[in-house]
């Protein structure tokens, strides 16, 4: 299991991509494979990124995610990563990524080293998503924006790359049943998307 920063470092240069994927390999449709023609033709997609932050701590590496506050258009309530939709002024889904960090969290650039790209991931709810993973060093003050963000934790790398952790779980949604991965941790509950971007980043570090 990886244990230390610089291990992380190492193993995610030389098995991310260096930068983000061009079309949507992974998505919701990945435990619904009947949805993949749905999906890919269900209007607008909108452009987004996420920052899926592991902070080095001198316990052990963390993850870190949100708590999405209960009343916002999309996603409403659910663990999520930092991050949005990429704007006309952002440079790429990095500096989306980044940016969004900075305003959902206070997690200032300065902290952050990227190292890569997962899969893209693109959700029933039309957002493909550019998820770009860095490192996080310790030093950083938290400072949440309450109209996006109810929480912030930290969930140990450990757990979340742990197979045994990765649970598929079914309900219905639009009047069809879907299945998605959920990695419930302590009080929080993990899944869909933001499981589902985790799970990749088990297979990209840990299966090569």
């Amino acid at each position: 299991m990886i244990s230390a920063a610089s291990q992380f470092r190492q193993l995610a240069l030389s098995r991310l991509s260096a930068a983000p994927m061009p079309l949507a390999r992974r998505g919701d449709h990945d435990l619904n494979p009947d949805t993949a023609d749905e999906m890919s033709g269900s209007g607008t997609v909108v452009a987004a990124a996420v920052l899926v932050p592991i902070v080095a701590r001198a316990t052990g590496l963390m993850m870190l995610l949100t708590q999405r506050t209960a009343d916002l258009a999309s996603h409403a309530g659910q663990v999520a990563f930092p991050g949005g939709k990429v704007d006309p002024e952002d440079a790429g889904p990095l500096a989306a990524a980044l940016r969004e960090a900075e305003e959902e969290i206070g997690l200032e650039r300065r902290f952050v080293e990227p190292l890569g790209f997962l899969d893209g991931y693109q959700t029933g709810t039309g957002f493909r998503i550019a998820p770009a993973v860095a490192l996080v060093s310790e030093g950083f003050t938290l400072r949440l924006n309450a109209g996006e963000v109810a929480g912030a934790f930290e969930v140990p790398l450990a757990f979340l790359l742990d197979p045994a952790n990765h649970q598929t779980q079914s309900r219905e949604w639009r009047g069809k049943l879907r299945t998605f991965y959920a990695m419930p941790y302590g009080d929080h509950y993990i899944w869909g998307a933001t499981a589902g971007m985790i799970r990749n980043l088990y297979e990209r570090l840990m299966l090569g």
